[in-house]
């Protein structure tokens, strides 16, 4: 199994201060979330969380916005932190901190929405980042395809090229995404969120692509430290 850390973009661009605020408001959510317990916890997350069912009926539209910022467990939340990490700078680096905003909360929407087409009357709340990040990896793959995300394959450091990993990620959520149709139990993952925010991030990659002078062998911002 392959654990990214980083990845190695050297060029400067707008500072990312979005990037990692939008990490310090989900790991503040969430510690406030944690804080409450398990049971006045759960209720938050049903209160806050997008619940199919519920928007069938008309209502908690504002949950496809507040669901972006919950997290199921502290695993969640630091898997998706740790994507938004190595990837999102790079993106508002690039097209700027105001599109790079914009984009994400779109990218979210959009995610939620392939969720709730289908997921419709599922009376379980779907929470996490995870869908404006797959919108961000999407953007990513188009923009800096040839970038090489570092990490550890067991105890081995090594490099893979972003086209590589971010192929296979969205190979591994499309191929479940397919199988959860025929699943009516379900796993609790929301995989058609990460589907449909990956391919709402690659049009949008092409977008900035077409918008935004990006070199051919475009490098983006790179964080100061690599895990």
């Amino acid at each position: 199994m392959f654990f990214p850390t980083g990845d190695d973009q050297v060029r400067g661009g707008h500072r990312p201060h979005f990037a990692y605020g939008l990490i310090a408001l989900n790991v503040l959510i969430f510690a406030y979330q944690y804080s409450l317990g398990p049971q006045v916890g759960e209720a938050f997350v049903y209160q806050w969380g997008t619940i199919p069912e519920r928007i069938a009926a008309g209502e908690g539209l504002e949950t496809l916005i507040t669901s972006m910022f919950l997290h199921g467990s502290w695993l969640h939340l630091i898997g998706n932190m740790l994507y938004m990490w190595i990837f999102a700078d790079n993106i508002e680096a690039t097209v700027g901190s105001a599109r790079f905003l914009i984009f994400y909360f779109l990218g979210g929407l959009a995610a939620g929405l392939c969720h709730l087409y289908f997921n419709w009357g599922s009376p379980i709340p779907a929470v996490g980042a995870s869908g404006a990040l797959s919108a961000v990896m999407g953007a990513y793959i188009v923009l800096f395809p040839r970038s090489r995300v570092r990490g550890y394959l067991f105890f081995f450091r090594i490099s893979v090229p972003a086209f590589l990993f971010l192929g296979f990620w969205f190979y591994q959520q499309s191929s479940a995404g397919f199988a959860s149709l025929q699943d009516s139990a379900g796993t609790g993952i929301a995989w058609w969120a990460h589907i449909g925010g990956f391919v709402f991030g690659v049009i949008g990659g092409f977008v900035f692509r077409a918008t935004h002078a990006i070199p051919r062998h475009a490098e983006g911002y790179r964080h100061d430290v690599d895990l």
